[in-house]
């Protein structure tokens, strides 16, 4: 098979491609925006043609959630319309697409995981932008696409959470995080294993939920860092998101039903602590930081 990764220099795109160089038989073109503008039609139609995919993985996005309320339009353009571009693109050469989407296309106001045909109800320009990309995905490419919404990714390429608590655990006596928000976190080199297999799969396409399983909230999530660092997880101080407002509201429930994923035969995917804990072993240096 041959696959085609957009956003190959973000956590999940250099994950996917770690994951593809296991995999026999798999011819693998990894792409960022530097090499393919996927707003670009033209560009898009010019690598296809050249390259001849047979699956589309797009980790391509514009995640910058509070910069996203400022600049929706760029947002939407990397996040509706290169999408809509590659679905199109993807649907004429007769190629599978596995488009990564997000729990912030939800209110965040729910009290029980939420269902793929959950009515999304975004609140930020993020959400937006992203649920704008998952409506031109599976109305241009039906037949032939997943669309897969995660939350709380992180990874040992880039910027994320996890670096960042774990940089402010070395700076700071306390640090204070925000514990009235819930979620899944999610090891985006987990992420990368279940994209693959659900690409490979025979399982129907449409809307697929994939998270690390369990859950947990930011406050909980840092104090799980800390102890992977060794650190006193005590330090970790609770607060409330109105203690810390943001421009981009953020959702408070953010947790996702693997059930569609099960039901198609797909597995289960690990416990986030757990993922968390693999992470650390599995890339050391990337998690903690050097010291002076």
């Amino acid at each position: 098979m041959r696959w085609l990764i957009t956003g190959s220099h973000g956590q999940l795109g250099t994950d996917l491609q770690q994951i593809l160089a296991r995999v026999a038989d798999a011819t693998v073109r990894a792409v960022d925006v530097d090499e393919l503008d996927i707003t670009d039609s033209r560009a898009v139609d010019s690598m296809f043609a050249d390259f001849q995919p047979d699956v589309v993985l797009n980790a391509a996005a514009y995640t910058a959630v509070d910069a996203a309320e400022e600049n929706e339009d760029l947002a939407y353009r990397v996040n509706a319309t290169g999408p809509a571009v590659l679905a199109a693109a993807a649907a004429r050469a007769g190629a599978k697409l596995v488009h990564v989407s997000t729990d912030y296309v939800f209110a965040g106001d729910a009290t029980s995981a939420y269902e793929v045909d959950d009515q999304p109800d975004p609140r930020s320009a993020y959400g937006r932008t992203k649920l704008a990309g998952e409506v031109a995905v599976r109305e241009l490419h039906p037949d032939g696409s997943y669309v897969v919404r995660t939350a709380w990714v992180y990874g040992a390429t880039g910027a994320n959470f996890v670096k960042t608590m774990a940089r402010l655990e070395r700076e700071r006596d306390n640090v204070s995080v925000v514990d009235d928000q819930r979620g899944s976190p999610t090891w985006s080199f987990d992420l990368a294993t279940a994209l693959v297999e659900l690409a490979q799969s025979g399982a129907p396409f449409g809307v697929y939920h994939c998270t690390n399983s369990g859950d947990t909230t930011w406050c909980g999530f840092t104090r799980a860092i800390f102890e992977e660092l060794g650190a006193d997880p005590s330090r970790v101080l609770a607060v409330t998101t109105a203690e810390f407002p943001r421009p981009a509201p953020r959702p408070a429930y953010s947790v996702l039903s693997a059930t569609a994923w099960e039901r198609a035969g797909l597995t289960p995917m690990p416990a986030w602590r757990e993922g968390l804990r693999r992470a650390f072993a599995q890339s050391p240096d990337a998690f903690r930081p050097p010291s002076d």
